[in-house]
């Protein structure tokens, strides 16, 4: 079976995303989001406003470039039966191209990471390069996980960059990581570091045909530590990923036993302890760890599948503040 090695590049992520940012827009109000118009379109999820899970769910969609159906399930399984559930047809594009948190914006003492189609406008990243992922859209959307709204040079840097013809063109999605909306879009994110994890172990990425994925939504907490926390431990104790590959089996079994998390040195800790650890220096914790607790690696050609690391529910229980 031939992997697509175009990844389905003639997608346009910003012309699906733009219909799922206009009903949010629409029903703004019904899911407790306040939207701004200073230059750009600012969408409040959690900053002055509640927010609402639902939200979190929709602005999920919307960090995939509207291909990826994000919804919430109940397991009847453990503690914490409630799931964000995960699924694409086009992971590199949805998990890599679109939702992956990286383009970084800091001005002064601003900083957040960038997800969404605006990164794909931007060409800020390496990896579009790499993946030969263009986008010629003339209005965009990016999603900040904040807890303010970015100053006007950050918004002036996001039109330059993406080459827009005015701040109007713009949508920004302000999503703290302590509202109801940000503890969904993160533990979204469930498919999206198993996807990154791949890229960095050098799986050719065009092999990766399917994927889906799940874990836990934790329960908001009063602090950003401790909430960003709780959202990382959902996916590294309490996600579960399936990815569908071409190749031979080694392949696909060698895939599977290096991607938990437990294959991590800085695994077995909540995260908080592990950020406070390593002096709040996000970048010194191994990169390893980013990945979900449990995954099965199913190879099409020979219709095997092959499971590594386990759901560790004390992990979650100690995190979640039980």
């Amino acid at each position: 079976m031939a992997g697509d090695s175009s990844m389905n590049s003639r997608l346009s992520i910003n012309a699906l995303t733009q219909p799922l940012v206009t009903q949010l827009l629409k029903e703004a109000e019904k899911l407790r989001l306040l939207v701004e118009k200073p230059h750009c379109t600012v969408i409040d999820a959690g900053i002055n406003t509640a927010g609402s899970i639902q939200a979190g769910l929709r602005i999920a969609e919307i960090c995939m470039g509207g291909l990826g159906h994000v919804q919430l399930v109940n397991t009847g399984q453990g503690a914490w039966s409630w799931q964000v559930q995960v699924n694409t047809s086009n992971p590199v594009l949805a998990c890599l191209g679109s939702q992956y948190a990286g383009w970084s914006l800091s001005h002064e003492k601003f900083y957040a990471l960038g997800s969404g189609a605006g990164r794909i406008l931007a060409q800020k990243e390496p990896l579009f390069a790499e993946l030969g992922l263009t986008d010629n859209a003339t209005n965009t959307t990016l999603v900040l996980e904040v807890d303010k709204i970015p100053p006007q040079a950050i918004i002036d840097k996001i039109v330059q960059d993406c080459r827009l013809p005015s701040a109007e063109a713009l949508t920004l999605i302000l999503t703290p990581t302590r509202s109801l909306a940000g503890c969904v879009q993160i533990v979204a994110r469930v498919l999206e570091v198993a996807m990154h994890k791949v890229h960095t172990l050098h799986f050719p990425l065009e092999r990766v045909i399917d994927g889906m994925g799940s874990a836990p939504l934790p329960p908001p907490a009063k602090d950003f530590v401790t909430a960003m926390g709780r959202t990382n431990d959902a996916i590294l104790f309490g996600g579960q990923v399936q990815l569908f590959v071409t190749g031979d089996d080694s392949d696909a079994k060698q895939l599977a036993e290096q991607l938990p998390s437990s294959a991590s040195r800085d695994y077995g800790k909540p995260f908080a302890e592990i950020f406070k650890d390593y002096q709040y220096d996000f970048f010194k914790i191994d990169p390893m760890l980013f990945s979900p607790a449990q995954v099965i690696v199913t190879a099409l050609d020979s219709g095997r599948s092959f499971r590594a690391g386990q759901i560790d529910n004390q992990g979650l229980a100690v995190s979640f503040g039980e």
